[in-house]
């Protein structure tokens, strides 16, 4: 039978076994580190000519001018148009679910008047430019196009630009057409962090953005980590995640697929699931050891069930619940017959899937909700990626006369009591 860990909150050992479960050995590589400062300060310093130089070197590329880099959106709408009706149905599905649901997060500008005849509010602006990294090569994820860049759209984001790795200057034909789909407006063949670095620090055929989102490697990962500041970022994520709550009603089978939809990510790829009926775990665990064979990814699938796959026996479902709470996963199943009395209760967690028809795959492609996620604990102070990532949000301030007579009098108390001067005679000023 695969090997996966079997644990019971009621052993002494457990909260021992759970940190031994949970540990990420994810500390900065030096090395890594050190050739990603490198490679960010020769894109800021030579521009074009590093992109390119970077570009052959990693990946192969066969381009000998930047602008060999560029696809034009003829070429994307080309994609898009020879794709059999199947797919393009698939993938037109999606965008349109994705744009539908972010368009409920649209945030609008308001104000009101105040009883001193002052106006306030919020002003709501997209940001002017985004860039969105997509992986190639063996890694090719469509969906991962329309989930970053429909909310940019939707947010009224002007400029999209995509960067994807060609390697040797091949790329996948299904990204180029979703990223017509989704309204990219510039896209570029280039990878790694010298695209991150090209996309903070501008090039003169790449221009610099506000924000870059989507997923990469660990070299990406460290370029985003490094560059945030002079550009914003989603965020640095982890390793894919799937914590289900079962109560027992659910197909085992079910169950064993869905903890596989995570691990076939990578190796480190968390997948536990937690009940209080042991018969039913043994049943799941049965699922698993029948239906990894039948996996193409069964290698990946059982390395990463081994190394931080879990079989958790939990005396009620209201220890499910706390449990999970302290794990704050990134996709959370609730797969039980009341689901929805236990939604109640979840206070962390990326998505929450309720019911058993509710799978982790349909928010990964098209139910609507984005799938790019807060992991390793972070939804405690995160959020999904969605159309607030794009806006920005500006205080303004209108004063009556009376407005500031009075709060002149309030900001001067106050400044002085900072013994900042000039800010209380500049508020002095306006209440005499």
């Amino acid at each position: 039978m695969t090997q996966i860990r079997r644990l019971y909150t009621g052993d002494p050992s457990f909260d021992k076994e759970l940190a031994t479960l949970l540990a990420r050995h994810e500390e900065r590589d030096p090395s890594l580190a050190a050739t990603v400062t490198e490679i960010l300060a020769a894109v800021r310093e030579h521009g074009d000519a590093a992109l390119l130089a970077y570009t052959q070197r990693f990946d192969g590329h066969p381009a000998t001018r930047p602008e060999d880099l560029v696809i034009p959106r003829k070429r994307l709408f080309a994609a898009l148009e020879a794709l059999d009706a199947v797919t393009r149905q698939a993938l037109e599905t999606a965008a349109e679910r994705i744009k539908s649901y972010h368009q409920h997060q649209v945030a609008e500008t308001w104000d009101y008047d105040d009883p001193l005849g002052n106006r306030l509010g919020q002003r709501i602006t997209p940001m002017a430019r985004v860039g969105l990294y997509v992986p190639g090569g063996k890694a090719s994820y469509p969906s991962s196009v329309l989930m970053n860049a429909i909310p940019a759209k939707v947010a009224g984001v002007p400029e999209v630009v995509m960067v994807v790795p060609a390697p040797a200057g091949e790329i996948n034909e299904l990204v180029l057409a979703a990223a017509a789909l989704a309204g990219v407006d510039q896209v570029m063949t280039v990878g790694g962090a010298q695209a991150v670095a090209a996309l903070a620090y501008g090039t003169d055929t790449l221009p610099r953005v506000d924000k870059i989102v989507g997923p990469g490697n660990r070299y990406v990962a460290e370029a985003k980590r490094q560059v945030f500041g002079a550009v914003g970022i989603d965020m640095v994520a982890g390793p894919s995640e799937i914590l289900i709550i079962a109560d027992g009603s659910a197909d085992p089978r079910w169950m064993a697929m869905d903890l596989f939809s995570q691990a076939e990510h990578d190796e480190q790829a968390q997948a536990i699931l937690i009940s209080p009926d042991k018969e039913y775990l043994d049943a799941v665990a049965q699922a698993i050891a029948e239906l990894l064979p039948t996996m193409e990814r069964a290698d990946i699938i059982a390395a990463s069930l081994h190394n931080r796959g879990a079989l958790i026996h939990v005396r009620d479902l209201s220890e499910a619940v706390a449990l999970s709470n302290r794990l704050g996963p990134e996709h959370l199943e609730l797969a039980a017959v009341d689901a929805e009395s236990l939604l109640d209760s979840i206070e962390v967690a990326g998505a929450i899937f309720v019911g058993t028809l509710a799978c982790e795959s349909l928010g990964d492609y098209c139910a609507g909700p984005n799938h790019v996620l807060p992991t390793s604990g972070t939804a405690r102070f995160s959020s999904p990626l969605g159309v607030y990532d794009f806006q920005k949000r500006s205080s303004v301030i209108r004063c009556s006369k009376e407005g500031a007579k009075v709060l002149g009098g309030v900001a001067s108390v106050l400044a002085r009591g900072e013994s900042l001067t000039a800010h209380a005679r500049s508020a002095e000023m306006r209440s005499e």
